[in-house]
């Protein structure tokens, strides 16, 4: 399961996306926390550990902000999860950057670890080619298809 911060950084990254597309300005982290529902302080907080990592760029003074530090086909959602939740694996015998033996199985017999390997290497699969823009455009889609007035016929 996601953390909030988490949720609230992928969330914060389509904000940003979406922005880009309508305007080249940066965005202030106060129109961030009211558009997306997210708590400043909690916010400021993430975009900071978004900036180290090279995902987001800021500006201060004056038309300052947030903007993408990459283009958004660029940034893929399995390295911001991995970034700011550690590694995707469900147990650590089968993690490939935090791997280590589990104390109360024996690895070549274990079913579980089986299982939860192949779920590690699917959800890998999945957001290691899942890019921030590729969700924008599903995200528009939905909202397109909100506004499609429903077609009844006799």
């Amino acid at each position: 399961m996601l953390s909030k911060k988490t949720r609230y950084a992928l969330k914060a990254l389509m904000l940003l996306a979406e922005n880009e597309k309508e305007s080249d300005k940066p965005m202030l982290i106060s129109d961030l926390s009211e558009k997306g529902q997210i708590p400043q302080k909690f916010l400021e907080a993430i975009l900071l550990e978004l900036r180290k990592t090279g995902v987001l760029h800021s500006k201060k003074g004056k038309g300052g902000g947030y903007t993408l530090g990459k283009a958004s086909k660029d940034i893929y959602f399995g390295q911001v999860i991995r970034q700011l939740e550690g590694p995707i694996a469900l147990l650590p015998c089968v993690s490939h950057m935090a791997y280590r033996r589990c104390d109360d199985c024996d690895e070549t017999r274990c079913s579980l670890r089986v299982l939860f390997k192949e779920v590690r290497d699917t959800t890998a699969r999945i957001l290691d080619s899942t890019t921030l823009a590729k969700v924008i455009d599903v995200q528009d889609i939905l909202k397109n298809k909100e506004n499609i007035e429903p077609m009844y016929f006799i």
